[in-house]
Parts: structure tokens; sequence; C-alpha cells
């Protein structure tokens, strides 16, 4: 039998044992993929068109003046387009990092003292107007036209301890319609982000014609604003707005958009509370009355039937994921200009007069649109755009908007009072699985 080679001949036979380290590939660590660019940059803030001289104006009642995709073009590329974004964007950046009692009773002007005077009498209009008895609808309550009555009786009352006594009476008439506007549709019974917009369109007029500056804009949006909001949620659960345009739960919010963009750059350097902090109950409880994106959030999940943002609002919960508010802020922006501004089904009712001007070249409204914008009758018809191409089509206002435009949404806040009244409390409905 031949003797096993010793280890001395292996060694010489085939050369020296190779190291293992040698055939191993190094360990690197695991570089992550970048995220992908967004195609649209962050809108920035535009420099505004300069301020009207009030004595060369000729004041008139707002009206509708986007009647076709290429006044809606014109609007785009005007100075007012820019008045506007530079106004919103300009209040959202003078509430960076700041709380909403960072703003104190010594720091407001007389005018953001009497704007507050007139939301405080607004409330109090709610209060006196109690809805019809519905039997369990959840579609809107018709009471809410006679609390929209009782604020154009009250607004003349309103204005003149606004404005100035040198402007003459149709300016009053100008700035008042978008206050007006700013509650609701009085045809539908519905409210959603156009109305939000007007609201801060009756502000932009005040501020056209100095009776705001630029040193309010921080009481403008936490305290003007969250007054605003504040009566908004009793007129929605008193009267039961049904969404104007709602999304479904696909939508950000049923009602509201700016809270979120104001919220978000509000939150923008917090040291601790981030996005992901939404969630978190004890969070929305301890921060909600500080900043407007947590107080909205707590105010949407008061108003589901259902427990859990990703059930009943998936975009927020989405939304949620983001590294930091910088982006959520960013993302605000972004959905401002293309969802609010730049969709045409929004903007064909915005209303342009002479402190929010028309772009040239823009259609002149009709007879029958002006007698629409400034009447408050039911029946009637409208001709609107849809989303797909803007097409133009009628809408019967008797028969409300037709399956065109989707069908009529009840109001959720409506589902959750009436949860309350049959059972006197409320028990959120659990998804299985969750």
């Amino acid at each position: 039998m031949q003797a096993p080679p010793t280890s001395s001949s292996t060694s010489s036979s085939s050369g020296a044992i190779p190291s293992l380290k040698d055939r191993i590939p190094k360990l690197e660590p695991r570089r992550r993929k970048p995220e992908p660019a967004n195609p649209m940059p962050v809108p920035e803030t535009p420099e505004p068109p300069p301020r009207p001289d009030p004595a060369t104006l000729s004041y008139r009642v707002p009206t509708r003046r986007i009647l076709s995709p290429e006044d809606h073009k014109l609007f785009l590329s005007s100075p007012t387009y820019n008045l506007i974004l530079a106004f919103i964007f300009g209040i959202s950046e003078s509430v960076l990092d700041k709380p909403i009692s960072s703003v104190k009773d010594a720091d407001l002007s007389p005018t953001v003292r009497s704007i507050l005077a007139i939301l405080d009498d607004a409330e109090s209009l709610v209060r006196s107007t109690p809805p019809d008895d519905q039997a369990g609808s959840r579609f809107g309550n018709k009471t809410f036209r006679v609390f929209l009555d009782k604020v154009k009786s009250r607004s003349p009352e309103w204005h003149s301890s606004l404005l100035p006594a040198s402007l003459p009476p149709s300016a009053q008439q100008e700035i008042s319609t978008y206050l007006h506007h700013s509650f609701g549709n009085r045809r539908r019974i519905d409210y959603g982000s156009g109305h939000e917009l007007n609201f801060f369109m009756w502000l932009l007029c005040l501020f056209q014609l100095s009776l705001l500056s630029r040193s309010d804009f921080p009481a403008i949006a936490l305290r003007i604003f969250p007054r605003y909001l504040a009566v908004m949620r009793q007129i929605q659960s008193a009267y039961y707005l049904e969404p104007a345009g709602s999304h479904g739960v696909w939508g950000l919010d049923d009602y509201q958009f700016l809270p979120f963009l104001f919220g978000a750059s509000q939150l923008v350097h917090h040291p601790f509370i981030t996005p992901r902090a939404i969630h978190s109950e004890l969070t929305l409880e301890e921060f909600g009355c500080e900043y407007l994106y947590l107080g909205q959030v707590q105010f949407v999940n008061s108003t589901k039937t259902v427990k859990g943002l990703r059930w009943h609002s998936p975009m927020l919960d989405d939304i949620s994921g983001a590294k930091n508010w910088g982006k959520v802020e960013a993302g605000m922006r972004r959905m401002f200009v293309n969802e609010v501004l730049g969709k045409l089904p929004v903007m064909q009712h915005f209303l342009f007069g002479s402190l929010i001007p028309a772009a040239e070249g823009m259609s002149e409204p009709k007879e029958e649109d002006r007698a629409v914008d400034s009447s408050d009758d039911e029946g009637g018809e409208v001709e609107v755009f849809d989303d797909k191409a803007g097409v133009r089509h009628v809408h019967h206002q008797n028969v409300g908007w037709g399956d065109c435009c989707g069908i009529k949404v009840p109001s959720s806040i409506a589902a959750a009072e009436e949860m309350k009244k049959k059972g006197g409390g409320r028990q959120l409905r659990r998804i299985p699985f969750d």
C-alpha cells in the first residue's frame, strides 16, 4: 500500500495554500438608491405687483372671468396669479417655526381685531339659526340659506366698521362678495377649498387697500384663520355642508387645504414633532391647539366613523411618511399651485373685480353669467367645466350636480353627528385586521 503524502510533499507539489480571505469578496455597506427627483421644482414666492391706488379703481361686484381653458392660461401667466401666490406663500413663510401662541393680543392691529369681531358675530348668527330636523338625512340642511341671509344683512354693518368712510359704497359691495362666498355655496349647500380661498381673497382685498400689512401676516395665519376654521366647523356641524368637489378618501381633506400648508411651515424645524406624529393621539391632543396641521388632522379624525388615518384619509397617511416637515411644506406648495390655482374646474368659479383684476384678454361675463353670480335663488342653470379636457356643459341648479361631475356626497361630519344622536356617544368602528 502506498503511504499518504506528507504535508511537505503536498506543499511542494501544489504550492502554498491560498488564503480564503482572498476568495471572499469584501463586504461593503449597501448604498441607498437616490430618491427620484420631483419633476416639478418647489414653487417660489414671487414678487407681488404694486398695490393699486384706491382713487383710480372702478369698484364693481366681482364676476367669473375664467370662461374657457384659454382664459385659465391667461390667468396663470398674469400679475394676479403672482399676487395670489405672493400673498398665500408670504403668509406661510411668516409663520415658519411659530406656534399659535406666539401671536399675542398686543400684536394685533385694529384691522385684525375688527376681523376677529366679525367672525365672532358670524358664529353668533349660527347659534341663533338652529338647523331644521331632517330625519337623519346626511345631506345639506336648507336652514343654511337662512344663515347666509343673515350674513348678508349684517355685512354692511361689518364692513362699515372695517373700511374707511372715504371709500364709495361700490367698494363695500366688491369686497363683501368674497366674504359672502367664503361660508359655502347657497344652492348646493356645500363647502370646499374654493370657499376657503374666497376668505383669503377677502383678506387680500383689505391688503390691497393697505388696511392689512405684511406685519399682520402672522396674525392672519395664527389668529384670524383659526377663528375662521372654528366658525366653519360650527357651520359644517350645524348645517351638514356637503364637500365641494370631494375626491373621497383619496383627497387631502374634504373641506380645507391651507391649514396643511401653513401648519407644515409652522413645524419645519420642530425639535421632536415629526410628520409621523400625526398618528399619535397624545401628540394631537397636546399640540393640536398650537399647530394648524395637527389641529386639522385631529378634526378630521373626529368627523370619521372609522378609526385610523390609513382607512379614512390614506393621502394624509402617505404624507406622514415624509422625512421631514420641509418636504411636506414643499409638497403643499406644489399642491396649491397644481390642485387649486392650476385646476380649471376649481378656478372657473373664481371671482375677479378691481382689487383682484382679471388678466387682459380674458372673456367678459355674459349677462346670464352675471345673473348666476349675483343671484342666490334656487333653480336656473350655469355652464361649468369638468376635469376631462375642459369640457363645458350646463348644470341645472334645481337638480344639483349631475353624474358628469360626480354625484352628491353626504357630509362626513353629518354621519358622525347622526351617530352621536342615535347612540348618545361615539364608538368608532374598527376595520378588520386593523
